[in-house]
């Protein structure tokens, strides 16, 4: 049976447990569950903190999970990222009082507050900047106004936070995070395989649709070009032999844009559809 970590709480959890049910997972119905087995998947779900679930994963007691690109590097285990999941993204950066930094050599021996000592560390000891790190639990925005540190580096969104605060983003990103799918280097398992393949079927369906449209065989080539797919286009004949149906799949962002195109170029009858599970 396959052992999965999944976030108990957070930005990311509500995000994975969707994403599990589109593969054809189930669920837990009462977030005080800590357990969840899945017979009919042969996989067993474990509910953690986000941040303990790369421990878990990297000692081996559990097969594989979904964290933070960020929580994972943190943690600085024996883990590796299988595959991006597309949702909580998020910048770490570095943030100072205004004006007091423009470049991240300033901060040699400074004060550095975050919660993710271990990222930081590694990523200070590649630029061979030597400063204290100092380990918060929360609330880093306030660690320089009341004395504990000079700058800080955290997880930014929208920054406003940080401008309450008396603070400006400087220097390059740290790290640009997501939700990763996690598990040990060098192992085969199938079980997780089939979990990677389904995820993976979620993601291509997130991101496109099904175009079917009716098009002159004279302009099939003018209109694939528009309409690629994956691998190339489905073009099936008609009763009128002077015409052809044409499917493929398009990105679900640029679909009316594709529609108007195919329009002009003399495409009738475009039907879009959703995509509700696929295999790639």
């Amino acid at each position: 049976m396959l052992r999965v970590a999944v976030p108990n709480k957070g930005s990311l959890s509500e995000a994975a447990a969707a994403m599990l049910a589109e593969a054809g997972y189930r669920q837990r119905r009462d977030n005080r569950e800590l357990v969840m087995v899945d017979p009919d998947n042969d996989v067993e779900f474990f509910f953690l903190r986000p941040r303990d679930i790369a421990v878990y994963v990297g000692q081996g007691t559990l097969d594989v999970g979904i964290t933070g690109r960020d929580l994972l590097l943190d943690a600085q285990v024996d883990a590796v990222e299988m595959l991006e999941l597309g949702f909580a993204a998020s910048t770490f950066r570095f943030a100072g009082p205004v004006g007091d930094f423009q470049s991240v050599e300033q901060l040699a021996g400074k004060r550095l507050a975050t919660s993710y000592d271990g990222l930081l560390r590694d990523y200070l000891a590649n630029l061979g900047i030597d400063a204290k790190v100092v380990r918060l639990d929360g609330a880093v925005e306030s660690s320089v106004r009341l004395g504990v540190a000079d700058a800080i580096a955290d997880v930014v969104e929208t920054g406003n936070t940080l401008k309450a605060a008396g603070m400006e983003i400087f220097g390059e990103p740290i790290l640009k995070s997501q939700a990763v799918l996690i598990g040990r280097p060098g192992e085969n398992n199938p079980a997780a395989e089939v979990l990677i393949r389904r995820l993976q079927g979620v993601l291509v369906a997130r991101q496109y649709v099904l175009v079917d449209y009716d098009i002159r065989k004279d302009l099939v080539e003018e209109a694939a070009a528009l309409t690629p797919g994956l691998e190339s286009p489905t073009v099936s004949p008609l009763r009128d032999s002077d015409w052809v149906a044409v499917r493929s799949m398009v990105l679900k962002k640029s679909t009316n844009q594709v529609m108007d195109e195919l329009y002009d170029l003399g495409a009738r009858a475009i039907l879009v559809s959703s995509i509700h599970a696929c295999r790639i």
